[in-house]
């Protein structure tokens, strides 16, 4: 005989943001579970990677005795169930009817012994003052002891302190489908922040500290501290989202890297699918699939290796956006490096191309371990040179003094701020400023990028020197290039050609400067000032009346001579 179930159609899985996976919800003595109502379904359940989920078919199957509470409460789409586990992880079910929660308390406290189902109101007054409490791993925010809003703690990305008082919370972006355009993503929270004013007392970490401290005469020195609410309350996100505290050990640490972008120095923390960089104030956590591109150039100081990484989606600190690391080494800096490549679940693909001890320059190192773990290829310069020698040509954006960096697939300025701008995107360079005569502007020339989508960037002050280099550099490689050089423009004639004399190229610039007149001049007969053939005759103005030699008076005639002052 079959064991004897409650079910509830045309439930939602809700146990991530964005998820669109319908269902039916079925309890029994064993536990509960819910099974998709489509192969559609399943497959969006399998993505999420989360516990209880069966991989293979989507199915959700929770027992009895994994679940620590069940809260009812209302929700964007109807109403909701909250699975709070024993392990400190969260389900989400949501689109119950109303009707629904008799039915459900009366299945739970059938099914489930010492498990009741808790009613959380929502508080929708719209106030933005409350306090805040933590619930597994949920930070709840109430309003007069109602729930305004809660965050599940494995979507923040990223929290700091952005003042004394104030703590930012960043959360992760949500996957987007590639066949839909910019317009059509979903509208998204990305940072939330926290106005956490006033100190609170805070025990310190060990309680056998605090018997340690206890005097001769028996009296206990204070084990608590003060500290500002807004610290405290940074360090308890930062644990419970596993910010600051990661389980597993990782492959590699690089201590006190400089980083240019965003400036200071970084240890970076590197594991299997993501790396950390950790900061004085912020701390980031990157997944390798957020990288797409990996650059590595020299200075032309040849002292220095700059190592670019570029991000999609970019880090944040407040309202500013880096989508690209740059880091800074020294090119003779050497330095033993050690892997802990002995974890299980590492690819044999990525230990079988890493080494267990490296005895070379740091920036190698780095760039080799940044390139297996993320699996992108490196980018680097290939023949482009400029008249020193170097592969970077000194330049400024907007304000900014940097180094131009002609690559095989794009342009790169480095460091502040940093651009790229593959060839693909370029609809036409154009070189100003290079015809110049003045004395201060004659030294250097701009280009300007046009591309395809409307957008200008322009990079100023190149020497002059460097003109020919990057013009035949641009169109070594197929790019449109404009130039207001006049000996660039000026057309190039072969006169020992037979089909084109000396003479005949004479004739057609003397043709070419004919067409520039206006029509009223260039259809006249040559004559006058309108001929410029090799005739030197001049032609009479008819309307020009001319006068006798006599008309003049000899008062007027400084050539006049009396016939005494003929001898």
């Amino acid at each position: 005989m079959s064991e004897v179930r409650s079910s509830f159609v045309n439930i939602n899985l809700a146990s991530d943001p964005y998820l669109n996976a319908k269902g039916e919800l079925r309890l029994g003595q064993s536990g509960l579970g819910w099974k998709p109502d489509s192969e559609l379904d399943a497959s969006t359940a399998k993505s999420l990677n989360r516990d209880f989920i069966n991989p293979t078919s989507g199915l959700l199957a929770i027992q009895a005795s994994e679940i620590s509470s069940l809260t009812w409460q209302r929700c964007a789409r109807g109403y909701g169930l909250i699975i709070n586990l024993k392990n400190g992880s969260t389900h989400r079910l949501d689109g119950f009817e109303q009707d629904a929660f008799q039915e459900l308390k009366s299945a739970i406290n059938k099914y489930f012994h010492g498990v009741t189902l808790e009613v959380r109101d929502t508080s929708v007054k719209g106030h933005n003052w409350g306090k805040t409490e933590f619930e597994g791993t949920n930070l709840f925010f109430k309003v007069e002891n109602k729930s305004m809003f809660d965050i599940p703690m494995e979507t923040v990305s990223n929290t700091n302190l952005a003042g004394k008082t104030e703590v930012s919370i960043e959360f992760q972006q949500a996957k987007t489908n590639p066949s839909l355009k910019r317009k059509n993503y979903p509208d998204e929270l990305v940072e939330i922040r926290f106005y956490v004013p006033g100190t609170v007392s805070k025990e310190s970490d060990s309680r056998d500290k605090d018997k340690d401290d206890e005097g001769d005469d028996g009296e206990q020195v204070e084990g608590e501290q003060e500290v500002s609410a807004a610290q405290l309350f940074y360090e308890t996100v930062k644990s419970k989202a596993d910010l600051g505290h990661i389980t597993a050990k990782s492959i590699v640490t690089f201590n006190e890297i400089l980083c240019l972008t965003p400036r200071g120095r970084y240890t970076i923390d590197m594991f299997k699918d993501f790396l950390r960089l950790r900061g004085k104030t912020y701390d980031y956590k990157i997944l390798y699939e957020h990288i797409y591109k990996l650059f590595m150039v020299t200075k032309p100081d040849g002292l220095h290796v700059l190592f670019v990484v570029c991000l999609s989606p970019p880090i944040r600190q407040g309202q500013t956006r880096y989508p690209y690391l740059v880091f800074q080494f020294l090119k003779d800096e050497e330095k033993e490096i050690n892997l802990n490549l002995k974890q299980p679940d590492l690819d044999p693909s990525v230990t079988s191309r890493l080494l267990k001890r490296y005895e070379e320059p740091l920036y190698k190192t780095v760039t080799e371990l940044f390139t297996v773990l993320s699996g992108k290829q490196l980018g680097i310069p290939d023949d482009f040179t400029t008249v020193q020698g170097a592969n970077g040509a000194k330049c400024s954006f907007k304000a900014n003094e940097g180094l131009l960096y002609p690559l095989s697939h794009g342009l790169l300025f480095v460091p502040k701020p940093t651009q790229y701008i593959e060839y693909k995107e370029i609809s036409s360079i154009v070189f100003s400023r290079v015809g110049s005569t003045s004395a201060s502007s004659g030294r250097t020339f701009d280009i300007i990028v046009h591309t395809f989508s409307s957008t200008d960037t322009q990079f100023s002050n190149i020497l002059r020197e460097e003109y020919q280099n990057l013009l035949e550099y641009f169109r070594e490689n197929n790019v449109k290039v404009i130039t207001d050089n006049p000996i660039e423009q000026k057309p190039i004639y072969d006169y020992s050609s037979d089909s084109l004399s000396e003479s005949d190229y004479e004739a057609d610039k003397k043709s070419k400067s004919r067409s520039k007149l206006p029509s009223s001049i260039a259809n006249k007969p040559s004559g006058g000032f309108d001929n410029h053939g090799d005739s030197e005759e001049e032609s009479e103005d008819e309307d020009f009346i001319a006068q006798s030699e006599s008309d003049v008076g000899e008062e007027f005639d400084e050539n006049y001579q009396s016939s005494g002052e003929e001898d």
